[in-house]
């Protein structure tokens, strides 16, 4: 079996979005498997009666790896997304609330107040159902670079050791998950062969507009952005895609 070293590459990315040390960065890949019963990407124009995209989001994606390890001298960036498993969906409906607790109420709880925010599910459920997918997998093509936040003792060599460590151990930081916490997900690094996808045979598919992550750059303005995923016998390259703002 090949060991985790002999896996890294090296890669030179610009950040679409955030900032890096320097601008430029040289950066350590790797691949990570990630498997479950059940996920759901919300498309943020079906959010209410939720709808998932056909394929993990290059953000979410990006999450599973940061609940394993995080640091804020450093941040993930797909590349590839391997679709291993078919894309099969199932309807479910699901106990919700309709409201929320108002962040005013809230603040004048936190200041003192006798009248605490409260939502009783008695008065405030609904039921709404959600299109879902089932028996997903995927193996997932990243890389990270050094951010601005780094200090001068970080270096990328002791960012990959903690990360390969945690994720042969099966550490976190917090339960990974697939788009709601309700699906968990089981991540960990590939170390062996690539598993060979359902669509490894069947050309291109194209997924239309889907949310490639959030710009943070300005806290005061985050911005969405969205890239069209097209996949090509079972893998969808993140990294070559044009991004809309």
């Amino acid at each position: 079996m090949p060991s985790f070293a002999n896996q890294l590459t090296q890669h030179r990315r610009f950040a679409p979005y955030g900032k890096t040390k320097g601008g430029w960065d040289v950066s350590f890949g790797f691949s990570i498997e990630a498997w479950g019963e059940r996920a759901l990407f919300t498309r943020p124009e079906l959010s209410v009666e939720r709808v998932t995209y056909d394929v993990i989001t290059p953000s979410a994606a990006r999450g599973l790896i940061e609940s394993v390890y995080w640091h804020p001298g450093m941040r993930y960036v797909i590349d590839r997304i391997h679709v291993i498993n078919p894309i099969e969906f199932s309807s479910v409906r699901r106990n919700e609330v309709k409201a929320k607790a108002a962040l005013s109420s809230m603040r004048s709880a936190i200041e003192g107040s006798k009248e605490l925010p409260y939502i009783g599910s008695q008065e405030n459920i609904v039921q709404r159902a959600s299109l879902i997918l089932t028996d997903v997998h995927y193996v997932i093509d990243a890389h990270f670079v050094m951010t601005d936040q780094a200090k001068a003792e970080d270096n990328p060599g002791k960012f990959c050791d903690i990360l390969k460590r945690r994720l042969r151990k099966g550490q976190c930081y917090s339960q990974p998950y697939f788009g709601c916490r309700e699906f968990p997900a089981n991540v960990r690094l590939l170390e062996g062969e690539m598993p060979e996808s359902a669509y490894s045979a069947v050309g291109e598919r194209d997924f239309g507009i889907m949310l490639f992550d959030m710009d943070y750059s300005n806290h005061q303005d985050i911005t969405p952005m969205f890239y069209r995923a097209v996949m090509r016998n079972g893998v969808i390259d993140v990294s070559g895609s044009e991004v809309y703002r």
